[in-house]
């Protein structure tokens, strides 16, 4: 009996949206270009960290637009490194993200999902996008009736400023351009809803126990997460999120 809604998963490339949205509220811009190429971080007696692309490649000086819709890791890890751990993990707190505690904890792996989240606390992260930059913490209650209909209780949802409006209009942009993510994805997958404007990112971790998709319009947000309770693998046939649990998504924001 294990609830994955509420469950510490890893949420891979999905977390993104985190250092990102950090990012373009400290002074960077969607225009801004960020290198794409081989990275090695030492660490003081310990060992070193060489993140690498997905498609193990590299693409060179890339806009901030191409390489948070590719979900290109290095260039992710690079805008880390100029936030700081810190910086990040207290964004996160404010984003809705409430399982990352001491930031000493983490490295710059955390700006690719190491750190782990519930499906619950990422959806309410990537609510503040969707909810023009309002965080609105999830509650399954919102009022009581009796059998005449009579309201006993209503609570009123609370919004919390985190990330300025146009910021999150941003990045609901970058995540719904299905041009600027060809490069990795393609043009023709699940990730598309024919007809409608979704913003959509996907997240896949290590071996591929977890494959994620989280998508949203400005009145419904969908996360979708596909993995074996026990832990163990998927099957490495499957690409990435995109694969696994992308359609699962596409089916449900139909």
């Amino acid at each position: 009996n294990v609830n994955l809604t509420t469950s510490l998963r890893q949420p891979g490339s999905a977390i993104k949206l985190i250092t990102y949205a950090l990012a373009l509220s400290k002074g960077y811009t969607e225009a801004t270009i960020l290198d794409d190429l081989p990275l090695t971080v030492y660490y003081p007696g310990s060992s070193s960290y060489t993140p690498v692309n997905y498609d193990g490649a590299f693409h060179g000086r890339v806009p901030l637009r191409i390489a948070f819709a590719n979900s290109f890791n290095i260039p992710a890890v690079r805008v880390a490194q100029k936030m700081g751990v810190t910086e990040i993990v207290d964004f996160a707190k404010k984003m809705g993200i409430s399982t990352w505690k001491d930031s000493s904890n983490y490295g710059l792996s955390i700006a690719l999902g190491a750190a782990e989240v519930s499906m619950t606390d990422l959806s309410t992260a990537y609510g503040v996008v969707a909810n023009g930059g309002q965080r609105v913490d999830l509650n399954p209650i919102l009022e009581v009736k009796d059998s005449t209909g009579k309201i006993l209780e209503k609570k009123e949802v609370l919004k919390v400023p985190v990330i300025d409006p146009g910021i999150a209009f941003i990045i609901a942009d970058i995540l719904a351009d299905n041009k600027a993510r060809s490069i990795e994805f393609g043009t023709n997958t699940p990730l598309v809803i024919p007809n409608q404007y979704v913003s959509v990112k996907t997240g896949t971790t290590d071996q591929k126990r977890d494959n994620w998709t989280i998508g949203f319009t400005p009145d419904y947000l969908v996360a979708t997460w596909v993995g074996n309770n026990d832990n163990t693998p998927l099957s490495q046939a499957l690409a990435s999120g995109i694969t696994g649990a992308a359609p699962i998504w596409q089916d449900i924001m139909k």
